[in-house]
């Protein structure tokens, strides 16, 4: 076909691909809405408070104890219909998706993926809510551009494109769900990917927060930097945050090793998954749900050293407990807080031995935001992500170097980062690297 052909092709294409491309990002925020909106109202009626910690703060011990348990059982009782269907739907599907078009993304697998993580956020289980955001969205990109008749070219471009608004609606941060996708999904930057994916977020974004408020979904903070030698602290912050995140990944990926035993078998593994969760949380209810609210008060400062050094080890079990028995649901949020609760111990020893640092919350945004740039392998978006959900500039120039620092360090301990580990082991290679010639 002739330069001048396909161009023409294009031209008379685009209507459709635009419809596509505000049909994925329009899809994506409603699901997004609707998902958080559902879990929200459902605590709230049975429980009566608003959020997960303060609901199983106010429960007596076994329910603690058995609600994660039949959460996990629920999940499991689903994840035998996608046993029967097959596997798949994770962001490495995504990523292979786009990259290589050869994967097709099963919607009724998508959607029964994410009752199954409905069922096991909801019961308080250690899980993050972003991992079926971020799947539907991509999957939604290749149902509506088939649907539409788009191009296999122009599906792979909507599938990132929807990927990225899912990110967006989950964190309410436009920035980094553009470079989630150019980091993580596509593994390199061009300009077919980058406009849609800009305007799909966009959307997503503007669709969320007409939904759930404008502002940052951690507030607004305002951290300093002493002098320009506090860097070094950061640096060391970095290296902590990076061994922190890659032992809790080589945790998990023990824990799966654990309950994949033969004769530990669905929904009996997702419900011994979420009792091990909830053997924690009868002692820490604070470790329930994604981590959210504990990490707000990282950020401010209102907790206490002791209670931060219990949290970053059960949080890591609970979560490892949870998303190793195959409850679906991700680790994206848990290590954001494992990486927090890393910063604010680092902080707090830099105050407490007389140096002149800033306070132990900013610590904490720069331990979160390398611990996701040491398990993703994404320092620009890890920083950006940081920066969107803190609002604050004065910090961005420690998110950079630390997620920087971060993403070399584990490389350096592990080439894999929690999502090419999932490629390698189904026998995919992903290297994106500078072409050679």
């Amino acid at each position: 076909m002739s330069d001048a052909t396909s161009s023409d092709t294009r031209l008379r294409d685009a209507p459709r691909f635009v419809l596509a491309l505000v049909a994925v990002a329009v899809a994506a925020a409603a699901f997004a809405i609707a998902f958080r909106f559902t879990l929200t109202v459902t605590v709230e009626t049975v429980a009566g408070v608003g959020n997960h910690v303060d609901a199983m703060a106010n429960a007596a011990w076994w329910w603690r104890l058995t609600l994660p348990m039949l959460g996990g059982l629920g999940a499991g009782l689903v994840g035998l219909l996608i046993a029967r269907r097959g596997s798949g739907g994770g962001v490495g599907d995504v990523m292979e998706a786009v990259a290589l078009g050869g994967t097709r993304l099963s919607m009724s697998m998508t959607l029964l993926k994410s009752g199954a993580s409905w069922l096991a956020i909801v019961a308080g289980g250690s899980l993050g809510r972003e991992g079926p955001l971020i799947q539907f969205g991509g999957t939604a990109g290749q149902s509506i551009g088939g649907w539409l008749r788009i191009t296999a070219q122009q599906q792979r471009v909507l599938i990132a494109a929807g990927t990225a608004a899912g990110f967006a609606a989950a964190y309410n941060t436009p920035l980094a769900a553009v470079v989630f996708v150019l980091e993580i999904v596509t593994g390199i930057i061009v300009i077919e990917t980058i406009v849609p994916t800009l305007v799909a977020t966009v959307i997503a974004t503007m669709l969320t927060r007409a939904a759930v408020g404008a502002g940052p979904i951690y507030g607004h903070r305002e951290f300093v930097m002493t002098s320009a030698g506090e860097l070094l602290a950061f640096v060391a912050v970095a290296l902590a945050a990076a061994i922190t995140a890659v032992g809790f990944k080589r945790l998990v990926m023990a824990g799966e090793r654990a309950f994949g035993r033969r004769w530990l078998r669905a929904p009996w593994r997702q419900a011994i998954g979420g009792l091990g969760a909830g053997a924690i949380i009868v002692a820490l209810p604070q470790v329930a749900g994604n981590g959210f609210e504990p990490l707000n008060a990282l950020l401010d400062g209102t907790i206490s050293i002791q209670l931060v050094a219990l949290l970053l080890v059960a949080k890591a079990i609970a979560t490892t407990s949870s998303v190793a028995s195959g409850s679906p649901g991700g680790v994206f949020t848990p290590t954001m807080l494992i990486g927090g609760c890393t910063g604010y111990l680092a902080g707090t020893a830099l105050v407490a031995a007389g140096l002149d640092v800033g306070p132990p919350g900013g610590y904490a945004l720069v331990g979160m935001a390398a611990a996701i740039a040491a398990a993703t392998h994404a320092p620009l978006m890890a920083a950006i992500l940081a920066f969107e959900l803190s609002g604050d500039y004065a910090v961005v120039l420690p998110l950079v170097l630390a997620t920087a620092i971060a993403t070399v360090f584990a490389r350096v301990l592990d080439r894999d980062s929690i999502y090419t580990a999932e490629l390698r082991a189904r026998g995919v290679s992903w290297e994106p690297t500078i072409a050679k010639r």
